[in-house]
């Protein structure tokens, strides 16, 4: 029950991200989350039916608030200069479907959890580290959003959610992953588990 809670939240908040205009990082985040909750609040897309019209109206945010090519070099660390060019932008796109169809149905069960703002700290120039947290009626859920400014808008490049973070998590799966097999054969098993799911 945990874990599910855990992967709801960090979906909805993957989700709550960032917008497309340069505020500070934290109203950014406060406008994408405003977004999120008003595509999950909405009575509309309540019935079963309208579960894919609610997935797509997700997709639209998370495709402007992610900077999903910095999250994948990331997510691959060192490993991102095995990739050709070619491959690179199919890592980008697989990932991407990865990361969605891992957390999708997740964040649809979102069931009005209370979401607060809590501090901006700017890492570097173009860096910040937004914290906010998810309160229940239980416990308080500490979530980071790890940000960059590009083309004048913060985009998510990670998430930290109780202080276990995204591209972490995921890098070191891929490390395992291309220790033992070539760019193409990684690029096989996303293949594979995008078809799967």
């Amino acid at each position: 029950m945990k874990r599910l809670f855990v992967g709801v939240s960090i979906l909805l908040l993957l989700l709550i991200s960032l917008p497309v205009y340069a505020g500070t990082p934290l109203e950014t985040v406060k406008v994408n989350a405003d977004q999120v909750l008003d595509v999950l609040r909405d009575p509309k897309l309540k019935a079963p039916s309208a579960k894919e019209m609610k997935k797509d109206k997700l997709r639209a945010i998370y495709v402007n608030m992610f900077d999903e090519v910095e999250l994948s070099r990331r997510s691959l660390g060192m490993n991102w200069n095995k990739l050709n060019a070619a491959q690179r932008q199919e890592f980008v796109k697989l990932f991407e479907q990865v990361l969605e169809k891992a957390y999708a149905d997740r964040i649809l069960s979102y069931t009005n959890e209370k979401i607060e703002f809590t501090k901006e700290s700017m890492t570097s120039g173009n860096m910040a580290e937004v914290r906010t947290k998810v309160v229940t009626a239980s416990k308080e859920i500490p979530i980071f959003y790890r940000v960059i400014l590009k083309d004048g808008a913060w985009k998510v490049y990670d998430v930290s959610i109780e202080n276990v973070s995204l591209v972490q998590n995921y890098r070191t799966q891929f490390n395992d992953i291309l220790a033992k097999n070539t760019p193409e054969q990684l690029l096989e098993i996303l293949r594979k588990k995008v078809k799967a799911q």
